[in-house]
């Protein structure tokens, strides 16, 4: 074998725009990256898969130049660099769109666009002309926000394509983006997709990572896989299929539970006339009974999050009752929430599942702390983080190790485990399994699958409609604030599912 086939193995070209050669990266107790090699050409389109802690995030942070690596180095134009930093990094036109969005709230969408970067004239800002361009490119990616809107006003799927739209202002040469389409609608991830040919037409580098393995058969060039940190393999063109990338990413077989329905119980969540202050005209009436799998689908801005936060008393309810277990829940009361039965993984995990600075250990035993006297009781924060880390399979080296050094994936299942460990009778999910690999999505599943089984009630949203009907009994689908459709057996179908939330179909036509 030559040195080029050789090369070419292990995915990288022998004409690079970015090179990592031989990189290697260690953390207090974690082997991240061994000895790895990827590269990215100008115009190619290369997909990075493995599942979570397989050192992706790793990889791209020196990439980026937010990590030095300890062994091996980064090489541009076939010429080595050492990268000093993130800036530096941003300079030579390496950008990095984060999976964990970084947007200050504070500042107008142009703001952030132009954030580091400011146009000025003497001591004064040219927001006008910041504004103008905002709005070009807005437009390119069709998003439809105002440049002088707060950021903070803007939804989740928004804010996403706008730390793309930041990265494309900056003229990117390559582009990294982690999990871009995890918070879109189909209709704005198609339109990114086109806004990523559009760039491999002009020459621009793209390093592209995501959990979606049918986009990344759509989309990509080429595929590299990493597993426990190393490389495992890569895929040319012709040979990229979701069999060969998981392959790649696991090696072992991912089969979920058998999709056989949960018998449900008595009603254990009986919710009346529910409006929410962003549908203040639009009442939910549902119930959700013991072992019972709900889940609820509609497009975005359709007040799904809304219903759930309601539901759990992050935000007050504009109207309408909800009991749990024969008890009434005052609106807005989170502790009390907690305190009834009731469990909620968020859809944001960074800013509102977990303390970041805490570890795996404090994160897990916050809803459940106890006490001995005037100290925590450490010996059961230990038992009941251990007990999560072997449940969910969270790769960490300990309950100490500092839950933010976690990939997405494991902070996700110590979001899941913290809930378990208070013994909910019903737990809302939002997104359950966003920025989750098809490892852990599939561990996952089967632990849901389990808890319903032992009479856990299940409510979740999901933008992915082959995830609520794998994991669902029943399907709401929410319409502008209001269930326009309650979908079991032979009618939960994903075409049904579409035309309720589209309005293609009448809501009485669902009953």
């Amino acid at each position: 074998m030559t040195s080029t086939q050789s090369s070419a193995s292990k995915g990288v070209p022998d004409a690079a725009l970015l090179e990592a050669r031989g990189v290697s990266k260690t953390f207090p107790g974690v082997r991240a990256l061994d000895a790895v090699d990827f590269a990215v050409c100008a115009g190619e389109v290369v997909a990075l898969v493995g599942e979570n802690g397989a050192g992706k995030s790793t990889l791209m942070k020196v990439l980026a130049g937010l990590h030095q690596p300890d062994e091996g180095g980064l090489a541009m134009n076939g010429g080595p660099v050492a990268l000093g930093g993130p800036i530096d990094a941003m300079q030579r036109g390496i950008a990095l769109i984060h999976q964990e969005l970084s947007l200050c709230e504070n500042l107008t969408v142009s703001g952030a666009m132009f954030l580091g970067a400011e146009l000025r004239r003497g001591p004064f800002l040219r927001e006008q002309e910041m504004a103008a361009a905002t709005a070009g490119w807005l437009a390119r990616l069709g998003l439809d926000a105002d440049p002088r809107a707060l950021v903070s006003s803007l939804r989740m799927g928004q804010r996403q394509l706008l730390e793309i739209a930041r990265a494309l202002r900056a003229d990117a040469k390559v582009l990294i983006m982690d999990e871009p389409t995890s918070s879109l609608t189909d209709a704005e991830a198609r339109r990114l997709f086109e806004v990523v040919k559009e760039l491999r037409r002009d020459g621009v580098g793209i390093v592209y990572i995501t959990h979606r393995l049918a986009e990344i058969e759509t989309i990509a060039d080429r595929v590299v896989g990493l597993r426990d940190g190393r490389n495992s393999g890569a895929l040319e063109a012709g040979e990229i299929t979701q069999d060969r990338m998981v392959a790649l990413m696991v090696g072992r077989d991912l089969a979920g539970p058998s999709r056989t329905p949960h018998p449900p119980g008595e009603v254990v969540l009986e919710v009346c006339g529910l409006k929410t202050h962003a549908w203040p005209d639009a009442a939910v009436d549902l119930q959700l009974r013991r072992g019972e799998v709900v889940g609820v689908a509609g497009l975005l801005g359709a007040g799904r999050t809304e219903v759930l936060r309601a539901l759990f008393g992050v935000d007050k309810r504009a109207a309408g009752e909800v009991v749990l277990e024969g008890q009434t829940l005052r609106s807005g009361d989170v502790r009390g929430a907690i305190a009834s039965g009731l469990g909620m993984l968020p859809e944001d995990r960074k800013s509102e599942g977990l303390v970041s600075a805490m570890s795996v250990r404090e994160n897990v035993s916050l809803p459940t702390l106890r006490a001995r006297g005037a100290w925590l009781d450490r010996g059961y924060d230990r038992a009941t983080s251990a007990t999560a880390i072997e449940d969910l399979l969270i790769a960490c080296s300990s309950g100490e190790q500092q839950v933010s050094s976690l990939s997405g994936g494991n902070q996700q299942k110590v979001v899941l485990g913290k809930w378990l460990a208070a013994s909910p009778s019903v737990l809302l999910l939002d997104e359950p399994t966003r920025g989750v690999d098809v490892g852990a999505r599939a561990e996952i599943y089967r632990r849901l699958d389990g808890l319903a089984r032992a009479g856990l009630a299940i409510l979740f949203v999901s933008s992915e409609l082959d995830e609520v009907l794998q994991l669902a009994d029943r399907v709401l689908v929410l319409r502008e604030g209001a269930v326009v459709g309650d979908l079991t057996g032979a009618d939960r179908t994903e075409a049904q599912i579409m035309m309720l939330a589209t309005g293609a179909l009448a809501p009485q036509e669902s009953r």
